[in-house]
């Protein structure tokens, strides 16, 4: 996704070596940053275009307008992901796709999973009498769906159920 970042640069910075140095602090500022419009960005791709910068009035600093290209990472709703369970409590549990914590209420878990605070780790387990019982603890790898997302200034936030066919506990 081609995106553009105004960055400021600081006058003893000015010289030869400009541009590289203007590569490399737009992939220090953008790199891992969310924005709510665009999502996470993962990685910048290329820089397609730095512009002419501009003195700023009363401090010398200068703007360099950037053109670049990324790859961004932003979840829809209906989206299916692999996660990695972070945190399991009584209402619910945790889980992280990459960068976007994902929550998955109690509500959106089957109702053969129950909360057992007992063991060693909190977790759900099945209660199926004729299986092996399935532990969705820390650590757990699941396969969950988004059912809402909500997006701040610099935060994305998503609600998640295994509830549906083919979700739930990866083996």
């Amino acid at each position: 996704m081609e995106l553009t970042k105004e960055l400021l640069l600081y006058p003893k910075h000015f010289g030869p070596n400009i541009r590289n140095l203007l590569r490399e602090k737009l992939i220090y500022t953008v790199e891992g940053s969310c924005s709510g419009q665009h999502g996470f960005v993962v990685a910048v791709t290329d820089v397609v275009e730095i512009g002419k910068g501009r003195i700023r009035e009363g401090g010398g600093l200068a703007t360099f307008p950037i053109q670049y290209n990324a790859i961004v990472f932003r979840p829809f709703k209906g989206e299916v992901f692999d996660a990695i369970v972070t945190q399991v409590n009584k209402l619910g549990f945790f889980a992280q796709v990459g960068p976007l914590q994902v929550f998955v209420s109690k509500h959106m878990i089957p109702e053969d999973m129950v909360f057992d605070a007992q063991g060693a780790l909190p977790a759900y387990v099945s209660q199926v009498s004729d299986q092996q019982p399935q532990r969705i603890a820390k650590d757990s790898e699941v396969r969950l769906r988004v059912i809402a997302t909500r997006v701040d200034a610099a935060e994305i936030f998503a609600i998640g159920t295994i509830k549906d066919e083919y979700l739930g506990l990866l083996d």
